[in-house]
């Protein structure tokens, strides 16, 4: 509240948490429009290339596993500043990597630091929406969703004019001097009421078992979401340029509206989580952006065979409303588990993104895999059949959501 001690502080941290989401945004997705180029420079497969979308899952496990409890025993704060250095190096990694295995090793990074920051910001943001009073994560996400959607076009409108190395190259560099000041002016560990010793007992909760059965039902909703949105970004630009004779630049569109939806629906997510709690927004955005998303490739790809003008205008419409309904489902997951009774709100979070993060990166190597064995326009149907799961799974969310 605005009579709080902590308000200027907690004000100054949401701002802080704006431009750490924006920037998280923009590193996570800068490699989207150039995806096609690496696979290609290096000769992978789709099979081979969604193997190596493994390295970013192995990282993000790790990552979220323990990001959990050293947020409750270090603060957010602590925990970011580590993270927002991997985040940078990973990319930078990804742009001169001229091997498979240097791939691998750099989208290890990458996971590992993403999973991280992603865990603690959460963390951080939930507490920061008590302290003012007011919620804001939709918000802060909507943020994420404008950089994923600025790198996205900008990186789409320079592929003709750039190598990817000097594109990744120099985002990371930059995104890294930014982080720093950023990500130091969070709550600290005292005000962020994580890192408290009477909660300790919060913190130690078992991986199986009644009590934890909620957080494992959410996190397979979650699941279920993000490997419809990691799918859209990692395959998008591949389906338009491989499948429907989509040019340079143009192929990244549909992972664009995507995005530039996820921004409209995010800021509009507050409003919305309020109005409608997170089950019902859930499973509104999960059946029916699920469904456009799968509808519009069927009828995108055979289309273009006739007209590549009309079928980018059908993909792209879809992946927006696609973009619509995921907007607000990981903000809804992840307020519905940092209210569960008994259990410390980072450590929730961070098992909800054990189990749920993986899928930004497991869901597009799997799909890569039924790409090698089929073909990529008929593995896209995983991801869109995932995204109606997660709706159906907004079943288990019970709880009562409150920013007092």
């Amino acid at each position: 509240m605005s009579d709080s001690p902590h308000y200027a502080q907690a004000d100054r941290a949401r701002k802080a948490l704006a431009a750490t989401f924006g920037l998280m945004g923009i590193v996570s997705m800068a490699w989207v429009p150039r995806i096609p180029e690496i696979k290609d420079s290096i000769g992978l497969s789709n099979g081979q290339f969604g193997l190596l979308l493994m390295g970013s899952t192995c990282g993000s496990l790790v990552g979220a596993q323990l990001t959990g409890r050293l947020v409750h025993a270090h603060g957010a704060r602590a925990v970011s500043i580590i993270a927002a250095v991997f985040m940078p190096c990973g990319l930078v990694g990804m742009g001169v990597a001229r091997t498979a295995p240097e791939l691998f090793i750099a989208l290890f990074f990458m996971g590992l630091g993403y999973a991280s920051l992603d865990i603690a910001t959460n963390s951080q943001a939930v507490e920061v929406e008590k302290i003012l009073g007011r919620r804001w994560l939709s918000t802060l996400h909507a943020l994420w969703s404008l950089g994923a959607f600025t790198t996205a076009l900008i990186g789409g409108a320079i592929a003709k004019h750039t190598t990817p190395r000097f594109n990744l190259v120099a985002v990371g560099i930059v995104s890294f001097i930014l982080f720093i000041p950023a990500v130091r002016s969070l709550l600290s560990a005292d005000l962020d009421n994580h890192a408290a010793a009477d909660e300790e007992a919060e913190a130690k909760i078992p991986l199986f078992g009644h009590s934890v059965l909620p957080l494992w039902a959410m996190g397979l909703g979650l699941f279920g979401g993000l490997i419809a949105e990691g799918s859209t970004g990692d395959w998008s630009a591949i389906l338009l340029r491989d499948h429907m004779g989509i040019g340079k630049g143009l192929n990244a569109s549909a992972f664009a509206s995507f995005a530039l939806a996820m921004i409209i629906s995010r800021f509009l997510g507050d409003r919305t989580l309020d109005r409608l709690g997170p089950a019902r927004t859930v499973k509104l955005g999960g059946y029916v952006g699920g469904s456009a998303l799968g509808l519009s490739i069927a009828i995108a790809v055979p289309l273009s065979a006739y007209s590549h003008l009309l079928s980018l205008v059908v993909v792209n419409i879809g992946f927006f409303i696609a973009g619509l309904g995921m907007g607000p489902i990981f903000p809804a997951y992840i307020l519905a588990a940092s209210a569960i009774p008994g259990i410390a709100p980072s450590v929730a979070i961070a098992r909800i993104g054990v189990i749920a993060l993986a899928a930004f990166f497991v869901g597009p190597a799997v799909v890569g895999g039924v790409a090698q064995l089929t073909s990529l326009p008929i593995a896209m149907a995983l991801p869109s059949l995932m995204f109606i799961y997660s709706g159906y799974q907004s079943r288990i969310i019970k709880v009562k959501i409150s920013t007092q």
